[in-house]
């Protein structure tokens, strides 16, 4: 039996036009549906014909945003073209022709780069947009000289340029060693400097461009490109190779769960402590220094990191201003929803918050133009912060599962990525985004979790609310993670509890207020001491409640060094009864307040015995519980009429904060509405004029603004005549077969007719229209 022929690729090679826009008429349909999928800036709106596509595909904002979104290895393609040309770019680049012909059918596909008669071109607004290909200087034509001027000689001899380099003296042949692969042209202004500025242009190595009395030289593009070697990159043509380290995948998603039930937990602290003492919202917004300073000592954490959790609180909606007159930063109501869910849900919820946030926690502490920047202020709001994260964590995504890449590893691949947005010496951020991403457990040991990898394939829209199915989804994989909470913990017979994973709302609820956090890791330590049981105590809890919690919820008995402080500060506690006159201390145990009155620390009370059980103070009776407190006694306030008061549950809370913004409506394009579109270009491209109909007895057609400016353009760069329908003096309209040679400040200049050198100058908003002739 016959074996079946091997499929193969069918590669279209494109065919030469003599324009532009010829170009894009002669490509299939599909060919230009990907061209409007690649490029959607060109969709909207919708274009009426192809002339208006190519008119939009030719303006310089257009080209400069696909120039944006090319990788170094295109991008340097295209300055490989401008500089050298199609046949000249391999050796230029040090590639392969098969690799190059590959990189240039890609740029023909994004319409940057079209096949006239003579060869491969760029389109015009490219190299209006590289001014400066590959840092090379401007051409001789462009700085008015001579080739024969310069060491390269008319020939392009690369020998004679070598030649002049080597009879440099060392002093100048610094400066072009200095000069040679990053900035063409050099400022001169001590007196030895321009000595060797006359030096490097008497050798045709450089040109004066501000006369012989300046101080500015440039290397022009042809002896720059020599003595380069004709080579534009010292650079390998390919992306930055390093040796990564590598972690299991499962290795990962461990280390990022711990992350996060530690995120959750110090979220849950800094709620607890600002219900305690909420801090007020600054005039000009966000929260005053000493006060994050204050939540970081609570939550135990650095600055950065507190910055970190209360930024992405905000985000996630768990934060608010109360809306009072003098505002108080608040947990919101759906703090309370969200605290009821399960760890990885309320993690995804955060996840796709920060994912989505244009805050950047790391502004605030910094300083920026004399002014601090304070956390959860505007000024933290930096809307190039979510591109950034965008770009990182896309980064990350597309390495091998597992990888575990330095921050210089992740800032090479950004800037080979998007060299254009990040030159060299721009801020990636990416140190920021890995940091953050680790906090939040998106990262484990430095690589992407298979939680944040689907975190990222989820389209990111901000007119539309996550989805529940997607909220689940993420929620799940990082679920199969986490460890299953527990009920019990292990009490010491030291007064301390190991809890050996994350607990239970119950318990964890129970072990807040009866022990304080030791330490937190794979296990979280509790220690119980006076000031933690009688926090007990003031919720309420009896000494027999308390005693049975601790055996319901412990794995092993109660050590006896816990009852006996359980029962020693059960006794003691409400002994002393404090109430509101000024205020006033009365005590059934009258040695209790023989002790209070004699204690000298406690001379700032004023207290004054007015009977044998009670004694009054003149500070307030909240002022005078804190203080007893502090001096290791323990009071409870009471009514008027006796009763104890318990320490209610019932907290304020700032409402729910909507969307903050007007959202931006991400209009994307599918491929079924950019066949359709292309379908309704070709059908009234047909209806059309050609331009081979053109004459002087043809009515010339209106055009897009647009379309008119960048024809005229076109025939400016490529010297072609065009017909013309333009408004005279009076008002009428006529035709005119014109010939442009610049295009500039709204007005084009150039020759009216066939054998004229009469110039004439139009306004731009006086032609009506254009056709190529």
């Amino acid at each position: 039996m016959p074996m079946p022929p091997a499929a193969t690729t069918v590669v279209r090679v494109p065919r030469s036009a003599r324009s532009f826009a010829d170009d894009l008429r002669g490509r299939a349909d599909d060919d230009l549906a990907a061209l409007l999928l690649a490029r959607p800036d060109l969709a909207r709106p919708a274009p009426a014909d192809i002339t208006s596509l190519a008119a939009r595909a030719s303006t310089r904002a257009s080209v400069q945003r696909a120039l944006e979104h090319l990788d170094a290895r295109l991008l340097h393609l295209v300055e490989a073209l401008l500089v050298v040309g199609a046949e000249g770019a391999p050796s230029a680049l040090g590639a392969s022709r098969s690799a190059v012909d590959d990189g240039i059918r890609e740029l023909w596909h994004q319409a940057l780069v079209w096949r006239s008669p003579d060869g491969w071109r760029t389109a015009r607004a490219v190299g209006e947009t590289l001014t400066h290909p590959a840092g090379l200087g401007r051409s001789t034509s462009d700085l008015d000289v001579r080739l024969d001027d310069l060491a390269v000689g008319s020939e392009g001899d690369f020998d004679a340029v070598t030649r002049a380099y080597n009879a440099l003296s060392p002093r100048a042949q610094a400066v072009i060693d200095q000069l040679r692969w990053t900035s063409a042209r050099g400022s001169f202004t001590t007196q030895t400097l321009r000595d060797v500025r006359r030096e490097l242009v008497g050798a045709g190595l450089m040109v004066a461009v501000d006369g012989e009395r300046g101080s500015d030289a440039v290397i022009p593009r042809e002896v720059g490109l020599a003595l380069r070697g004709g080579r534009l990159y010292r650079e390998a043509w390919a992306p930055p190779t390093a040796e990564m380290t590598h972690v299991e995948q499962a290795s990962a998603d461990d280390a990022a769960a711990g992350a996060v039930l530690d995120l959750l937990w110090r979220l849950d602290e800094v709620v607890a402590a600002w219900d305690a003492q909420p801090p007020r919202v600054l005039r000009t917004g966000g929260v005053a220094v000493r006060d994050h300073r204050r939540t970081a000592v609570a939550i135990d954490s650095s600055s950065d990191l507190t910055a970190f959790v209360l930024e992405l609180s905000y985000a996630a909606g768990l934060l608010a201003p109360d809306g009072e007159v003098d505002p108080l930063w608040r947990p919101t109501e759906f703090y309370d929803e969200w605290a009821t869910w399960t760890p990885a849900r309320r993690w995804a919820h955060l996840a796709f918050a920060w994912r989505d946030t244009t805050r950047a926690a790391s502004l605030a502490g910094q300083t920026i133009d004399g002014t601090l920047v304070n956390v959860l202020g505007k000024d933290v709001s930096w809307p190039l912060m979510r591109a950034r994260r965008a770009d990182v964590l896309a980064t990350l995504a597309a390495l091998e599962a597992g990888s575990a890449p330095t921050t210089e590893q992740v800032d090479a691949l950004l800037r080979w990525k998007r060299p254009l947005r990040l030159p060299e010496g721009a801020p990636t951020r990416a140190d920021d985004v890995l940091r953050e991403a680790g906090w939040l457990g998106v990262t484990g040991r430095s690589a992407l979790t298979s939680a944040g990898r689907a975190l990222l394939a989820v389209p990111s829209d901000d007119s539309v609310p996550t989805s529940e199915a997607n909220l689940e989804s993420v929620a799940a994989l990082m679920a199969a993670s986490m460890p299953q909470p527990v009920s019990q913990v292990m009490l010491q017979g030291d007064l301390t509890a190991i809890a050996p994973g994350p607990l239970t709302e119950e318990v964890a609820t129970f072990m807040r207020r009866s022990a304080d956090v030791e330490s937190r890791g794979g296990a979280t330590v509790f220690r119980f001491t006076e000031s933690s049981i009688r926090r007990l105590l003031d919720h309420g809890v009896s000494s027999g409640e308390a005693l049975e919690a601790l055996r319901r919820h412990s794995m092993t008995p109660v050590p006896q060094a816990l009852e006996y402080l359980l029962g020693d500060v059960a006794r003691r506690y409400g002994h002393l009864r404090v109430g509101s006159v000024g205020s006033y201390v009365r005590s059934d145990d009258e040695g209790s307040l023989d002790a209070l009155v004699a204690d000298s620390s406690l001379a700032s009370l004023q207290l004054r015995r007015i009977a044998p059980t009670v004694c009054v103070s003149p500070l307030p009776a909240s002022t005078l519980l804190d203080v007893l407190r502090e001096h290791r006694h323990a009071p409870v306030a009471e009514t008027s009429d006796g009763g104890v008061v318990v320490r209610t549950e019932a907290v304020k809370r700032s409402p729910t904060p909507g969307r903050r913004s007007t959202p931006v409506r991400v209009v994307r394009l599918d491929g079924d509405e950019a066949t359709a579109m292309t379908q309704r270009m070709r059908e009234a491209e047909k209806s059309a004029v050609r331009p081979s109909q053109h004459d002087e007895r043809t009515r010339i057609p209106s055009s897009d603004p647009t379309v008119t400016l960048t024809s005229l353009q076109d025939a400016a760069a490529d010297r072609a005549p065009v017909w013309i329908g333009y408004v005279d003096a009076s008002g009428d309209i006529k035709r005119a077969l014109f010939r442009p040679t610049s295009v500039s400040g709204g007005r084009v200049v150039g020759q009216i007719g066939d054998n004229t050198t009469t110039t004439r100058s139009f306004s731009i908003h006086r032609i009506t229209g254009v056709a190529p002739a």
